[in-house]
């Protein structure tokens, strides 16, 4: 099949790109985003949209769609565009129930901590809270948001972008310092439909080395 993306008559829906977008681009992994209103409301929503960005400096984005079902904007959406501040949080296996209650289109000004019975955990440098049962947070100060698509249409995005200003790592998911172990981390990552996946079939490659000569940095004249 063959489907040219055009806007012509005989293009696809976009609700049928989105099924072949969330079918082949497998696992995501999920971003559990926690967010404040202006007036202090906590707010936790999961997006399987996400990914790092760089380390230096540190950076990670996510992708918030506008609603399908009554076209408007995302609450987390919404507070990070009011008071630039969000948090990360890691979704475990054991968190898994938890974050999909998360999921649930809930009216604004419903607590999702509260609703999915979560524990919130003071952040160090941002105004929202952390989940406490998360054992990865990574506390964004926004840095940029880039709107795609015509605002208010079903389909439509957004990619926010934060700097990550703050980290917390549990020592239990940690060896060497600052190596993550999967095994004791255990991850889930977002497929098609209702379906996830855990990390737990692994192999791995050791990559070419580089045929590109070392940068050195550059002496003062």
């Amino acid at each position: 099949m063959e489907w040219k993306l055009d806007g012509s008559p005989d293009a696809p829906t976009w609700q049928s790109v989105y099924k072949v977008m969330i079918g082949s681009i497998v696992p995501r992994p999920i971003g559990w985003v926690s967010t404040v209103d202006e007036q202090g409301q906590a707010n936790l929503a999961p997006f399987s949209f996400f990914n790092a960005v760089c380390p230096n400096p540190p950076h990670v984005l996510f992708c918030p769609m506008t609603r399908g079902t009554d076209l408007a904007t995302k609450d987390t959406l919404a507070n990070i565009r009011a008071t630039g501040e969000f948090v990360v949080n890691i979704v475990t296996e054991r968190l898994a129930l938890a974050m999909n209650i998360t999921a649930t289109e809930l009216p604004a000004g419903v607590d999702e901590f509260e609703a999915a019975g979560l524990k919130k955990m003071p952040s160090a440098a941002v105004r929202p809270p952390r989940v406490a049962e998360s054992p990865v947070h990574f506390e964004c100060r926004l840095a940029q948001i880039i709107d795609l698509g015509n605002p208010g249409e079903a389909g439509s995005g957004h990619v926010v972008i934060g700097r990550v200003v703050h980290l917390h790592v549990d020592e239990s998911v940690l060896f060497d310092g600052d190596k993550i172990d999967l095994a004791r981390l255990q991850p889930i990552g977002r497929l098609a439909g209702s379906a996830y996946t855990r990390v737990t079939d692994l192999f791995e490659m050791v990559r070419p080395p580089s045929q590109i000569a070392t940068a050195r940095p550059k002496l003062p004249e």
